[in-house]
């Protein structure tokens, strides 16, 4: 599993801790962890929702009165510095 998928799952893991059920995305770039907050979260509860996203490179929130609010976080994957990342005849 890559830095930014055990960086994920851990957030993953602590908001379920905390009453939440998140979600994991994978994309090429970055990893994602989404949860809806329910508006029954207590004030310790949302405490330990904010201390588990703040190990993510982003975070937010989304609320709207259709679809209530929903937490996301995301992790960026490192991108080698060293070989043919640029692909052919890059030069730095």
């Amino acid at each position: 599993m890559s830095a930014s998928g055990v960086t994920a799952a851990a957030i993953a893991a602590r908001l379920s801790a905390a009453g939440l059920r998140p979600r994991v995305g994978e994309y090429t770039q970055f990893t994602t962890v989404e949860a809806e907050v329910p508006d029954t979260l207590s004030a310790d509860s949302w405490r330990e929702v904010l201390d588990a996203v703040a190990d993510a490179d982003r975070f937010g929130l989304v609320a709207t009165s259709l679809n209530g609010r929903t937490l996301w976080a995301v992790v960026r994957k490192t991108v080698s510095t060293t070989g043919d990342v640029g692909g052919p005849g890059y030069q730095r």
